[in-house]
């Protein structure tokens, strides 16, 4: 009896530290699908921008305005919030139900709140806020173009993605969150708070006021959602190809809260020498300059967490365009840091430089890594 049952003692510790080691549950289906639907709302929000693209030299294209629907306003419109929320927030959705479980060491709250998020971020945003739009009904904001009816979804799918994504961290201890789960929850919490903000403030408050607020967001769409998770991206790329820890957790979290204090400050950059108050735009600017040091603190963390690794680069697919990703994100950021000073904001301000550095942003830091390697710290 004795032996007996020390025999099944060991086998169970011997498969509980095998448990120990073993990765948590991952809705690889979500993943799947969140991937696909980012796929084909890409190729379309790309067709709506070649169409959009060709009527700027040829105004007739597609009839004039005989089609209302084709045209330049509402496709450019479909092609904007198609990227945002299409490619972009599915793409997003796929990461987090890949890295989340990896990150926390425990499973996504529920697969089923994970389909129901599914439908609603594609079926009650997506494809009825491109027929609203084509339908001519929409907002006339810059990033905020959706209608109000798609925007309370908007603002209830991150209300879901915070019991999805962000429960799962705060389950486990704050003090061993990798820099990675930090830029997830920062990026979902604050773009739950600013998006009601920019897209319902505006249509109350008139004038150059809720031009200000359409700025904040203008600056948030890109600062609160793509920067925070294209970052967390890549500090989980890259610890997981070298298999090295990233060079500074300190730099890393200076520049977390640098990022989310001063990037809501940056939208009124883009009124200098309008009629909202001096003040505010003199601090959008401060801030502005603020935020390029902040990108230089943490490109550089990301960099020097890759040196020695130039064989590892160039084999790894995912490492190559996050690296490329961190230099556009650097130049791009300098480029805007530079562009808001008033004496160059003063020359450049109405010209494609604008357009230029605007586009520049969306680089392709999005990659991914392979499952072998998921298992590394980040």
């Amino acid at each position: 009896m004795t032996t007996s049952a020390q025999n099944l003692s060991s086998r169970n510790e011997r498969a509980n530290t095998q448990n120990l080691g073993a990765l948590p549950s991952i809705e690889y289906d979500l993943v799947r699908a969140h991937v696909f639907a980012s796929l084909v709302t890409l190729v379309i929000s790309v067709l709506f921008g070649i169409l959009v693209a060709t009527k700027f030299t040829f105004p007739e294209f597609l009839g004039g305005h005989g089609w209302l629907w084709l045209t330049w306003g509402r496709l450019r419109y479909n092609h904007t919030q198609g990227i945002f929320f299409g490619w972009l927030g599915n793409a997003f959705l796929a990461f987090f139900y890949y890295v989340v479980p990896r990150l926390a060491n425990r499973p996504v709250l529920s697969r089923r709140l994970g389909w129901f998020l599914f439908c609603i971020w594609n079926f009650a945003v997506v494809l009825p806020g491109w027929a609203l739009v084509a339908a001519g009904f929409s907002q006339p904001l810059e990033w905020a173009e959706f209608p109000l009816v798609v925007d309370a979804f908007v603002v209830l799918a991150f209300m879901l993605m915070v019991f999805e994504f962000v429960l799962p961290f705060l389950k486990a201890r704050l003090s061993d969150l990798y820099v990675s789960a930090w830029y997830i929850i920062g990026g979902i919490i604050f773009t739950m708070l600013a998006y009601p903000v920019g897209n319902l403030v505006p249509e109350l408050v008139p004038g150059a006021r809720g031009a200000a607020f359409s700025g904040l967001w203008i600056h948030d769409a890109v600062g609160l959602f793509v920067t925070p998770f294209a970052v967390a991206i890549a500090y989980y790329v890259i610890p997981a190809t070298t298999r090295r820890a990233i060079f500074s957790h300190f730099l890393s979290m200076v520049g977390f809260w640098l990022l989310f204090f001063i990037y809501p400050l940056n939208g009124t950059h883009h009124y200098v020498y309008s009629a909202i108050p001096m003040a505010a735009q003199k601090g959008a600017i401060v801030a502005s300059a603020y935020l390029g040091m902040d990108v230089i603190l943490v490109v550089t963390n990301l960099l020097l967490s890759l040196r020695g690794s130039s064989g590892t680069v160039s084999k790894e697919v995912p490492l190559r365009f996050v690296w490329f990703g961190v230099v556009s994100y650097l130049l791009v950021s300098l480029q805007g840091s530079v562009q808001a000073l008033m004496p160059v904001n003063r020359f450049i301000h109405f010209t494609d430089w604008v357009i230029g550095h605007s586009r520049s942003a969306a680089s392709p830091i999005c990659g991914n890594a392979s499952p072998e390697h998921a298992t590394t710290s980040a």
